[in-house]
C-alpha cells in the first residue's frame, strides 16, 4: 500500500464484486452521493423512483438504471462510472453478482487494477463470494479491499465483524491475495463510506474512501513500452495506412519499431488521424501509422519498441475460466483471441480442474473442463502468437476462447516453458 498523497495525475480502475444482493450498486450510489458527485436531477430521480416502488431512498438506482434491474433488484450488466476524490480520478466498475451474468462480471473485472469484495454482514460468505474471489485471483488482481456491508442489520456488532474478518482472511489468503483492509460499513446509511460512523466507533481503521485512495495505480499506460495491435490496413490511393489503438506507450514519426510475430523492423514515416496533423500519439489513442518500409502487415500483428519486445511463442501456460454449458475436451480445436489476434489453438494439457465455488481441486491431469470450472492449462497455437504474462502486460496477457463466434472462456497467461 502507498502512503496517502494529493497526486491527481494517477487514475485507478476498480471493480466491485460479491454475491447477489450484497449491496454493490448501493455502495457505489452512496459513494457518489456522499462525495457530491451527482447532479441534482439524478438525486431527485432516485428519490422519486424509490417512492414509486414503495422503498426508502435506494442508492442502487443510480447504477441500476435499466427498468428490469430496478424491478428485480439485480444488476444485469457491467457499468462503468467516472468519479473523482480529492486524491485522484477513478473508474468504478459495477459487476453483476448473479451466476447467470458471470461473463459480464469477468469482462468488468478483467479491466480493473484493484477490487472491492463486498460481503453482507448478515448473510456472510456465499457461493458467489468464493467464485468472484477466485476470479480476482485468476485475473491477477492483487489489490483488494474487503467491506462488510449492512452492519446496521447486525446491530453494528463488533463480534460479528471479527468473525467475518477471520473467515474472509482465510478465503483470500488461500488464493494468495493480500489486503490490509477489512472495513465495516452500511452503504444504505452511509456509515464508513466517506465519513466515520458513530455506531462503528470501535473500528479504528480507514473509511472506504480512504482505503481506495491508498491503493496503487498501475504505471501510467503512456509510460510503458509500446504496444500497438494492428486492427486493419487501409489503402488510400498509393498509401497504405496501418490502423489500430495504442494500448500502451507512445509512437512518433521517425521511430524504429518491430512488427511481430514476423520480426519485421521498420521506421515510422507518419502518424495519421482524421483531419489532424500529428507527429506522435500516446496510449488510448486510435490512429493510423504509415511506414517508410514496404512490408506485408495484416490484422493481428503487434507493433512494439525494437528493444522492448513481447514474447512470440506457439505454447504457453494459462488459467482459464470455462463458461459454456458444454465442456471443453482436451485437445479440442478452438479459437483464441488476444488483442486483435485470432488464432486456432488446442489445449493438450489440463493440469488441474478446479471447482470455482468450493475452490477445491476436482481433478489432476483432467480430460475436460465443465461449466464454471477453472483450469490450469497448457495452450498450443497453430502459429506463433504475441503474448506477455498478464501480471506484466495486461493488453497481451488476457484472452478469450471462442466456439463459432461465441465466447466460452476467459483466461490469463501465466507463463511458458
Amino acid at each position: 500500500m502507498s502512503d496517502f498523497s494529493t497526486d491527481l495525475t494517477t487514475n485507478l480502475k476498480f471493480v466491485i464484486v460479491g454475491h447477489i444482493d450484497h449491496g454493490k450498486s448501493t455502495l457505489i450510489g452512496r459513494l457518489l452521493y456522499d462525495t457530491d458527485s451527482l447532479q441534482p436531477d439524478k438525486v431527485e430521480e432516485m428519490r422519486r423512483t424509490s417512492g414509486e416502488l414503495g422503498k426508502e431512498t435506494e442508492f442502487a438506482f443510480i447504477v441500476d438504471q435499466l427498468r428490469e434491474e430496478r424491478e428485480q433488484g439485480v444488476t444485469i450488466d457491467t457499468t462503468q462510472i467516472f468519479f473523482r476524490s480529492s486524491f485522484r480520478n477513478y473508474v468504478i466498475i459495477d459487476a453483476p453478482g448473479h451466476i447467470e451474468f458471470i461473463k459480464n462480471m469477468i469482462t468488468g473485472a478483467s479491466q480493473a487494477e484493484a477490487a472491492v469484495l463486498i460481503i453482507d454482514a448478515a448473510e456472510g460468505i456465499k457461493e458467489q463470494t468464493r467464485r468472484h474471489t477466485y476470479i480476482l485471483s485468476l485475473l491477477g488482481i492483487s489489490q483488494v479491499i474487503v467491506v462488510f456491508n449492512k452492519m446496521d442489520l447486525v446491530g453494528y456488532d463488533e463480534a460479528r465483524y471479527k468473525e467475518l474478518k477471520i473467515q474472509a482472511q482465510e478465503l483470500i489468503e488461500s488464493l494468495n491475495i493480500e489486503t490490509d483492509y477489512y472495513i465495516p460499513i452500511s452503504a444504505l446509511r452511509g456509515d464508513n463510506i466517506v465519513n466515520k460512523a458513530e455506531a462503528l466507533s470501535w473500528y479504528q481503521g480507514p473509511t472506504f474512501l480512504k482505503g481506495l485512495d491508498s491503493l496503487e495505480g498501475y504505471l501510467a499506460a503512456a509510460d510503458r513500452p509500446l504496444i500497438f495491435p494492428v486492427q486493419d490496413i487501409y489503402k488510400i490511393g498509393s498509401r497504405k495506412v496501418i490502423v489500430g489503438r495504442v494500448e500502451a506507450g507512445n509512437i512518433r514519426a521517425g521511430q524504429v519499431v518491430k512488427i511481430l510475430p514476423e520480426d519485421y523492423q521498420a521506421t515510422v514515416k507518419s502518424i495519421e488521424r482524421f483531419q489532424e496533423e500529428r507527429t506522435s500519439a500516446v496510449a488510448q489513442e486510435s490512429i493510423g501509422v504509415m511506414l517508410q518500409n514496404s512490408l506485408f502487415v495484416e490484422r493481428g500483428m503487434v507493433m512494439c519498441h525494437s528493444d522492448r519486445m513481447p514474447k512470440v511463442t506457439n505454447e504457453f501456460k494459462a488459467n482459464v475460466f470455462w463458461m459454456a454449458r458444454s465442456p471443453m475436451k482436451k485437445s479440442e480445436r478452438i479459437t483464441l483471441r488476444c488483442a486483435t489476434q485470432s488464432i486456432m489453438v488446442e489445449v493438450p494439457d489440463i493440469y488441474r480442474r478446479i471447482n470455482s465455488s468450493s475452490l477445491t481441486i476436482v481433478q489432476e491431469d483432467a480430460d475436460d473442463l465443465g461449466s464454471l470450472d477453472v483450469g490450469e492449462v497448457r495452450i498450443k497455437a497453430k502459429k506463433p502468437v504475441v503474448i506477455e504474462k498478464f501480471s506484466d502486460v495486461q493488453e497481451l496477457g488476457r484472452f478469450v476462447l471462442m466456439r463459432q463466434n461465441n465466447i466460452c472462456a476467459g483466461g490469463i497467461i501465466t507463463g511458458w516453458d
